[in-house]
């Protein structure tokens, strides 16, 4: 058996509805939202008395999808880590935008802050990372060739 296909990465983030306009300047659309609870939550998750509001971001192409998600219940024990880009099993999710700097310009008026510095590699790739909602590490690749 083989995988057929990535379905979607998710992000527990605090304020859906922050996340859910930075996803959408970044250029993903909305596919739609819900709220999850009971006996399949609670089996799935591993914990009592779940009940989380879930948003579901699509990429343009129709083929990335971010799933957000917030728990109102139960309440989170901890925070994110908030770790460098290099230690190991922190996540990341990269796009590939039209412009890295006018994205980011666009991204900071929603909290986005630049992890380095935009980098070059031999004229084929402008790269960033940023930090979006909660934390999360977003790479941002601009082909240039």
């Amino acid at each position: 058996m083989t995988v057929q296909r990535m379905d979607h990465v998710g992000v527990v983030v605090e304020d859906l509805a922050a996340a859910v306009a930075f996803f959408v300047e970044l250029g993903l659309e909305l596919e739609g939202e819900t709220t999850v609870e009971g006996q399949f939550a609670d089996d799935l998750i591993g914990l009592e008395g779940v009940r989380a509001d879930i948003a579901m971001m699509r990429t343009p192409d129709g083929h990335g999808r971010v799933e957000l998600s917030t728990f109102r219940s139960p309440v989170a024990t901890s925070a994110g880590p908030r770790e460098p880009v290099d230690t190991p099993g922190i996540h990341r999710i990269t796009f590939v935008v039209d412009d890295v700097h006018e994205v980011l310009d666009r991204l900071r008026a929603h909290g986005a802050e630049l992890v380095g510095e935009v980098a070059e590699y031999k004229d084929v790739y402008r790269y960033a990372y940023i930090r979006g909602p909660d934390g999360v590490i977003i790479g941002l690749v601009e082909e240039l060739r």
